[in-house]
């Protein structure tokens, strides 16, 4: 690894699919290299959303310090622009602290922002150009606005469903204020080269023992009082609108409560959306640059070994010095 590289600050990432062991993992290797975390979890950030998000509590915590769990109230907006904020934020305190930061939690969008610096800011929103495409997509329907993106951006078009009618508006609002194609400036965005010295380790297991660990993480989820937790969150006047509440284990049990479905049709939605997640963020980090997998079987399930091979890694990367055993 050349000597620029070993120049910027370290950074280390631990991620995978829902299930899969990350928290345990994490702790040791945030202890065996004096780290601190910062959660890349879309859900574990809210507070009073302890069991549906498998939220680490502190006793599992042992001391490490982390940051972006229970900060936000379940009515407050979190997205990939204020995890990038907060993280930047926190990553200075870390460094400053003396020690390395440890990225966990399986939201791979949030990572890669953060990873990558990806430059949200855009120009000016002209609001009277998206109430006109709005109207337009009432009117016409969501084909009309994805075929007007089409002519204009052929690449963003075929990454967007016509049915995200959020993502195809933003789209031709990007290329309305710029005269750029959006796909063209995520495709620069996601080609910048990293301003850290990072390792990026995805944890993973064999789909068929990942989802049976799904199923049983469901049926135990159930059994601490998520039924109990959810009824207190829309107690407290907290509805499926918000973006905390369209949480898997959230939205079905929403649905039961509300007469929907019943019960065990939402336990079986649950488990096999859940099952769907996994799968996404699999596909996910196999499109990502730069990652070192590390496949649960090839260690014989053995933290310790999976553990003396990521410090060997970060060694050999210049994050961190190996240790004598």
């Amino acid at each position: 690894m050349n000597e620029e590289i070993r120049k910027k600050p370290p950074m280390i990432i631990l991620t995978g699919p829902t299930a899969v062991g990350k928290t345990a993992l994490s702790i040791r290797l945030a202890k065996a290299v004096n780290g601190a975390v910062i959660s890349a979890d879309s859900m574990q950030v809210y507070k009073q959303m302890d069991i549906g998000s498998a939220k680490i509590t502190p006793e599992e915590m042992q001391g490490v310090r982390h940051y972006l769990v229970d900060e936000f109230e379940p009515d407050e907006e979190f997205h990939v622009v204020r995890f990038q904020e907060y993280a930047k934020k926190y990553l200075k305190e870390i460094y400053a602290n003396g020690q390395i930061p440890v990225i966990v939690g399986g939201t791979g969008f949030y990572i890669q922002a953060l990873l990558y610096d990806i430059d949200f800011t855009s120009q000016e929103c002209d609001s009277t150009y998206r109430k006109d495409l709005e109207v337009l997509a009432g009117q016409k329907g969501n084909e009309y606005l994805h075929q007007m993106l089409e002519s204009c951006d052929p690449k963003a078009a075929a990454e967007i469903h016509p049915n995200n009618v959020k993502r195809v508006i933003r789209a031709l609002e990007f290329h309305h204020e710029s005269g750029e194609r959006i796909s063209e400036h995520n495709e620069a965005e996601r080609a910048k080269e990293s301003p850290y010295n990072f390792a990026y380790f995805v944890l993973n297991d064999e789909r068929s023992h990942l989802y049976e660990r799904i199923d049983q993480r469901v049926d135990l989820m159930l059994e601490q009082g998520l039924l109990e937790e959810v009824k207190s969150l829309r107690d407290q006047g907290y509805t499926r609108d918000m973006v905390s509440m369209q949480g898997l284990g959230y939205k079905e049990l929403l649905d039961y409560l509300d007469g929907t479905i019943s019960y065990e049709e939402a336990i079986r939605i649950l488990k096999r959306d859940t099952r769907h997640f996994a799968k996404r963020q699999i596909t996910w980090f196999k499109r990502e640059r730069d990652v070192i997998w590390v496949n649960k079987p090839d260690f014989a399930y053995d933290d310790d070994a999976i553990l003396t091979k990521m410090l060997q890694d970060l060694a050999d990367r210049g994050i961190c010095p190996q240790k004598n055993e």
